[in-house]
């Protein structure tokens, strides 16, 4: 099975915009999702459609509707496999200071401010709250300037105040990348899907960088928030999971498959990073499956 990096997506507002709104009334199967990652938040709501959705570390299949927060940099997968009859998806994807650097600091803004903290996990939202917004989503790409804005932060507000909610990744997954380090970390996260199933030296990747190791050490810590044994650890996982969910290897197999050289290692790892065991959580997605 080919292993999908997350690659960093460019997202472009339509010219006069400040944001980006597109709405699906039908599934073009010649469309392949992969794996990807943008500083963009990203609002997903599917009125009525069937699908698999892969956020983080979270994966999950649907059935009929769903609306989903996806923070800044937090890697995911597309969602729709197909659209039932009369279905529609409508995304949304905006930059947290597309309102200007402070817009969301204000006092007011508080609320909203703090659901774009939590969307870093990923957020999906239940029925009540669907409800609520969901029609303004789906007509959001039908307004024009500042009735379009008005009606974002509408949407923006009423998901903030929800108590409807769940977190899919409560540990958090998200590549905390500045756009000015992008050259670098791409190269690093390109020499980490390349070559996640072997050993990779601290030496060796700093090399890569022209930095020595401890340079090298404070320097992803601080850009993405995480030590980068930590982070060789969640891509492997992450792989794992998709092993876990489309193939039938067995996950001893797994476990050397993504790079780890000791099972009970894994096993460790990955109940760390998912907060399950690799036997529940294959067992658990087929049951989503099913």
């Amino acid at each position: 099975m080919s292993q999908r990096k997350p690659t960093l997506k460019r997202v472009s507002p339509e010219f006069g915009t400040s944001f980006k709104v597109m709405k699906n009334d039908s599934y073009d199967g010649d469309y392949k999702p992969y794996w990807h990652f943008h500083p963009e938040l990203e609002l997903v709501y599917v009125n009525k459609g069937k699908g698999k959705r892969h956020i983080g570390n979270h994966m999950a299949y649907f059935n009929n509707s769903q609306l989903i927060l996806i923070g800044s940099n937090l890697p995911h997968i597309g969602f729709v496999d197909r659209l039932t009859t009369n279905g529609s998806e409508t995304v949304i994807q905006f930059r947290k200071e597309f309102l200007g650097h402070h817009f969301f600091e204000v006092p007011e803004m508080e609320r909203i401010n703090s659901l774009f903290e939590r969307a870093k996990g990923g957020i999906l939202f239940g029925v009540k709250t669907k409800k609520k917004v969901g029609t303004k989503i789906q007509k959001l790409s039908e307004k024009e300037g500042f009735k379009k804005i008005l009606t974002l932060l509408e949407v923006l507000h009423t998901l903030a105040k929800s108590e409807d909610y769940t977190i899919l990744n409560a540990d958090g997954f998200v590549f905390e990348t500045e756009l000015q380090d992008n050259p670098k970390i791409d190269l690093i996260f390109s020499h980490v899907s390349q070559n996640f199933q072997s050993q990779i030296a601290l030496k060796d990747i700093a090399n890569l960088v022209s930095m020595t190791v401890p340079a090298f050490c404070r320097y992803f810590k601080k850009v993405t928030g995480k030590t980068f044994t930590k982070f060789v650890n969640e891509y492997r996982v992450v792989h794992a999971t998709k092993l876990l969910a489309e193939s039938q290897i067995s996950i001893l197999d797994i476990s050397f498959e993504c790079g780890f050289n000791n099972f009970s290692h894994f096993n460790k790892v990955f109940n760390e990073v998912v907060g399950k065991s690799a036997s529940k959580y294959r067992k658990e997605f087929m049951q989503v499956y099913q």
